[in-house]
């Protein structure tokens, strides 16, 4: 039988896209009913954007890309099956949203072995396309035909964190990364919106280094720098994990790594500078060998207005 759509071609992309869209998120309907979550795959993005905290209807709006009439749907949607609540908010004019702790669990679940899951049956679809759209569009279709995102999903392997190097083409998710979790905690310094800028000639081109993680399904969600300050000296700073990989253990499998480069490039002393609020990053970085120094903080602790803890690799 012929195929109306994809026969007009161009004249019908939109309606070819939203036919694809639809064939996949059929199939991730069908990974997230197995989950027994009771959720829409047009709700993960919400849940994505709140992990990191209470947000408006504009700025989820904002973060996702959708209309706020939709945005305000998904909430409406949400809140009666108890996945989120309104948030106190200091102006009782905006109205503030937050994951119950219903909605955290789910959306701790959904981190952890869905969304790798879906991105890994993506990824696969993707695997090897070449040529003209319309062809890259045909070829996904076929490939559906022959096995769907949740026949996919369902052989997906979470896990099999790896280390990548820097090269250019990765210094906009090394800003990104960093900017996210600095500007929702503190204030940008201008230290850190000029090694974020640089990344090559502050961190790089000095004698420096910048480690990424990558998690199947979810491509780069974390990275950590390793800046030179002095002959032997290096500060490991710019270490941040994207919320969507929270559960993965991340953060841990690129410290590690970043540990063990320090060592290898023979840095004495590794030292860290961070603030009190970041009490999760403290513990990490104790667990893996730091220790408090006040040693580092009279020598290295102005360069931020925000440091208040400094810490020194112990081992």
């Amino acid at each position: 039988m012929a195929d109306v759509i994809a026969d007009m071609g161009p004249a019908f992309l939109g309606s070819r896209l939203k036919r694809l869209a639809e064939r996949m998120q059929a199939g991730a309907m069908s990974v997230i009913a197995e989950a027994d979550l009771p959720l829409q795959p047009g709700h993960m993005a919400v849940l994505a954007a709140l992990r990191g905290g209470p947000m408006t209807v504009g700025q989820l709006a904002d973060a996702i890309g959708i209309s706020q009439p939709g945005i305000t749907r998904s909430v409406g949607q949400l809140a009666r099956l108890g996945i989120l609540r309104d948030a106190h908010a200091a102006d009782q004019r905006t109205r503030l949203v937050e994951l119950t702790e219903n909605g955290r669990a789910a959306a701790d679940q959904a981190a952890a072995d869905l969304w790798p899951r879906i991105g890994m049956a993506a990824e696969e679809l993707l695997a090897g396309l070449s040529g003209p759209f319309l062809a890259q569009i045909a070829a996904i279709e076929r490939a559906l035909d022959q096995a769907s995102i949740a026949d996919r999903a369902a052989r997906a392997q979470p896990g099999g964190l790896t280390i990548r190097e820097f090269d250019d083409s990765l210094a906009r998710d090394f800003h990104d990364i960093n900017a996210q979790w600095i500007s929702a905690m503190f204030a940008l310094e201008a230290t850190d919106i000029d090694v974020l800028e640089n990344p090559r000639a502050r961190i790089i081109e000095p004698g420096g280094t910048i480690l990424f993680v990558e998690a199947p399904g979810l491509g780069v969600v974390g990275t950590c720098a390793l800046q030179k300050t002095g002959a032997t000296s290096f500060e490991l700073t710019k270490m941040g994990v994207r919320e969507s990989a929270r559960g993965l253990k991340a953060g841990e499998f690129l410290l590690a790594a970043m540990i063990a480069r320090a060592r290898a490039m023979g840095a004495d002393p590794l030292y860290l500078l961070t603030n009190r609020k970041c009490a999760a990053a403290i513990h990490l970085y104790e667990k893996l060998g730091f220790a408090h120094d006040e040693a580092i903080m009279a020598q290295y602790g102005a360069r931020y207005q925000r440091c208040d803890v400094a810490m020194r690799y112990a081992g």
